[in-house]
């Protein structure tokens, strides 16, 4: 496994990580529950990966749950933990109270990574107070970095500039090579000042696995309407698929490894696809440790440039 460093923090992490959201209950379907979920991590760690993310949104603080299990049995000091405040629970006494309970579920005394799971839009709490609660949190020793999740560059700068020791470590955002909107200002943003990205959804909810095709859509309660499964995306889906198919019968890899990869090819970017059982845990790890190759990477745009997707009826 590779490592590289969080942001300007120091922390060392794996160079892909696994997200926890299908541990935080039925609606990712049925073939997840706590025990798989836990083997999924579990086994994740055995390959090398040491970052974990969660957030208390994900089923109510069960998913967190679920990780605290995770890591009793890896034990705490081969985890770099990361978690998320809630979107509506930035005011600067509600930030804190979840800081605590999220550390509670997950059994641990500091968590390596916080970060602001989304802006307010609702209440229209001030970054500044929210930053503010964030940067006493890592005072008291409760949190060793900070991070944001879903941040547009002017959220970025904003709340940088409410920050005095110690600077954002990471913004977690959508990523994969179907949605790659955060190349045109996030990215090069982040890679300039030096903030790690952390790819969510790096496999597009698994349109990019080859699993999926016309007539063959997911039914799970968070897929189930997601306009990238409409059979027209589907069919453009599939001219790609084919693509990064010869690829990885070329490499000895899977589809979705091939994809991953894809994400690591400028550095700065940490992908956390999720894994609902051992054997996606192993798969996602192999796509670590290999780079594609230009003659790849140019087969690769040439394919997703001709894509013609629409989210829209």
């Amino acid at each position: 496994m590779d490592y590289v460093n969080l942001g300007n923090t120091g922390i060392r992490v794996s160079a892909i990580g696994i997200g926890a959201w299908q541990a935080g209950g039925s609606f990712w379907g049925s073939d997840v529950n706590d025990e798989s979920a836990v083997r999924a991590l579990v086994k994740a760690h055995e390959l090398g990966v040491n970052l974990i993310d969660t957030a208390e949104a994900y089923g109510d603080g069960h998913s967190e749950e679920v990780v605290g299990r995770a890591i009793r049995e890896i034990g705490r000091d081969n985890v770099v933990v990361a978690t998320k405040v809630h979107g509506g629970h930035l005011h600067r006494d509600d930030l804190l109270k979840a800081a605590e309970n999220s550390a509670r579920r997950l059994g641990v005394s500091e968590i390596d990574l916080y970060q602001v799971h989304w802006p307010d839009p609702w209440e229209q709490v001030p970054l500044r107070e929210t930053m503010k609660a964030m940067e006493e949190l890592y005072k008291k020793g409760l949190i060793r970095a900070i991070g944001v999740s879903n941040f547009a560059v002017r959220d970025l700068k904003e709340a940088r500039e409410h920050l005095s020791v110690i600077d954002i470590a990471s913004n977690q955002v959508r990523y994969n090579m179907l949605q790659r909107e955060i190349e045109e200002e996030v990215l090069p943003y982040c890679r300039r000042e030096n903030i790690t990205v952390l790819a969510w959804s790096p496999l597009a909810q698994g349109a990019l696995t080859g699993k999926y095709g016309p007539g063959r859509r997911p039914s799970d309660d968070v897929r189930r309407g997601n306009k990238l499964f409409s059979d027209a995306n589907i069919s453009e889906v599939e001219k790609l698929i084919r693509v990064l198919d010869e690829i990885a019968k070329e490499r000895g890899k899977k589809i979705g490894q091939v994809a991953l990869n894809w994400l690591l090819r400028n550095g700065g970017t940490i992908p956390i696809p999720g894994a609902k059982n051992e054997q996606q845990a192993q798969e996602n790890a192999g796509a670590v440790g290999w780079s594609l190759t230009d003659a790849e990477l140019k087969n690769i745009e040439r394919a997703l440039s001709s894509l013609k997707l629409t989210y829209y009826p």
